[in-house]
């Protein structure tokens, strides 16, 4: 649910939205097939004979591949921009590990919407429930279709906002966004390179996850396995529970029941962190739409751009000039309450969206549809911190949606200790011990 300050804080976008529909955005989408049924890929190629054995990885269509034309979801990027001449240097780990790239996966176009729809390339079709067609979640919508549809083993993000966590969440899948800065950003289209952007893996589990960020930061597995003999349960992993207003019950309830039958102990964070945490979402916002200006307002005159696109880049033109600076001025005094906090905790809890995800609206929905869908993420107050985050899926009451996610915030590099909790809540889902390697 929306609240009241944030609608108004959006009234500004969806004026800028509706005004750009005017000048003439079809309402119907020119779809390019993409190789598979699913629209997860804008670029599919299929696992060659002999190559069982090989970790099958789907890349982020941001993310360079040499000889591949990254397009950024964009139509106009797709048909303008050359082939990468080289690969982006996130990729040296899987090259090394002779990992097998299966394709480029389907985005938000420029990666700034949240719904993970694209006009040009396709909707990736979220496996959780056909029948009543979910969104898929952006920006890294495809690389999470990807991996629920089995078509690959591991698929590599970004996450600027919760990019990658938001699709995780909505496909049932696992989503790591990691410390920023502990993956090299050369070769990766720039949304907020310089505060925000990251890298990371996608996995239909934690153990596929754990090689995703193995292939990213090679040697990685092997801490996770000492983080793994540290603590083999959960018995003495300390929890933050952080509740939001807004969040639907169910939800919180889902994640409650998760954190208890995993065995954690759970204490809850009170209303001043809470209060921090929501101005660091407003803070996050804002520093994520100046930073998509700032360094992608080159294709807000490009022919081929959708409206939507170009009046997200025009909203982050007035954030720049207005509340990009003083949000700026407040991170050192976020990163501050956030350590604080895990003087206490290991970990901080909270849903990673505080509402199922819903349908794909008829002829893509609208400016109104994207507000909503920014309203349910929990998301952008780790990436204005800079500390990595894990969404896993657990199970949730609902007859239509089975599943939410839980998001679990660690502190900055601690990726491998953040995957083994995820091992824990993962494995008391499925009834397993708690001490399962």
């Amino acid at each position: 649910m929306v609240t009241i300050s944030r609608l108004v804080r959006l009234v500004i976008p969806l004026a800028l939205c509706w005004m750009a529909s005017l000048t003439g955005c079809s309402v119907f989408y020119s779809h390019v097939k993409t190789g598979t049924p699913d629209d997860a890929f804008i670029t599919y190629w299929p696992p060659p004979a002999g190559s069982a054995g090989r970790v099958r990885l789907a890349v982020k269509d941001l993310i360079d591949v040499k000889g591949v034309v990254s397009t950024a979801g964009s139509e106009y990027i797709s048909q303008h921009n050359i082939p990468a001449p080289r690969d982006a240097q996130c990729l040296r780990g899987a090259r090394a590990a002779n990992a097998l790239l299966v394709g480029k996966t389907n985005l938000s176009e420029l990666a700034v919407a949240p719904s993970g729809l694209n006009r040009y390339f396709g909707v990736p079709r979220n496996p959780i429930n056909r029948r009543i067609n979910l969104i898929p979640g952006g920006s890294s919508s495809g690389s999470a279709v990807a991996v629920a549809d089995g078509l690959a083993d591991v698929a590599f993000g970004t996450d600027t906002a919760g990019s990658i966590r938001v699709p995780a969440a909505c496909c049932g899948v696992v989503g790591l966004k990691t410390t920023f800065d502990l993956i090299p950003l050369k070769g990766v289209f720039p949304i907020e390179p310089q505060y925000l952007d990251t890298v990371g893996p996608l996995g239909k589990d934690i153990a596929h996850t754990v090689t995703g960020m193995d292939l990213l930061k090679p040697g990685f597995t092997q801490k996770y396995q000492e983080a793994v003999r540290a603590n083999p349960s959960a018995h003495d992993i300390r929890i933050g529970r952080l509740y939001l207003d807004g969040t639907d019950p169910k939800i919180d309830q889902a994640v409650d029941e998760s954190l208890h039958k995993a065995g954690f102990k759970v204490v809850r964070l009170d209303d001043g962190f809470k209060a921090a945490w929501v101005q660091a979402e407003r803070d996050g916002t804002a520093v994520a739409a100046g930073g998509a200006w700032l360094n992608d307002h080159y294709w807000m005159g490009k022919p081929g751009v959708t409206a939507r696109t170009k009046a997200v880049l025009a909203l982050g033109a007035i954030t720049y000039t207005t509340t990009y600076g003083p949000a700026l001025s407040r991170q050192v005094q976020w990163k501050h309450a956030l350590r604080k906090v895990f003087r206490n905790v290991d970990f901080v809890a909270l849903p990673t969206l505080n509402a199922v995800p819903p349908r794909v609206p008829p002829f893509q929905g609208s400016p109104l549809f994207e507000t909503r869908i920014l309203g349910l993420e929990n998301t952008v107050a780790v990436n204005f911190a800079g500390n990595p985050a894990l969404a896993v899926p657990i199970p949730l009451k609902d007859k239509r949606v089975p599943l939410t996610s839980l998001q679990l915030v660690g502190p900055p590099r601690q990726e491998a200790a953040l995957l083994n909790a995820g091992r824990l809540v993962e494995a008391s889902r499925a009834g397993a011990p708690s001490n399962l390697q």
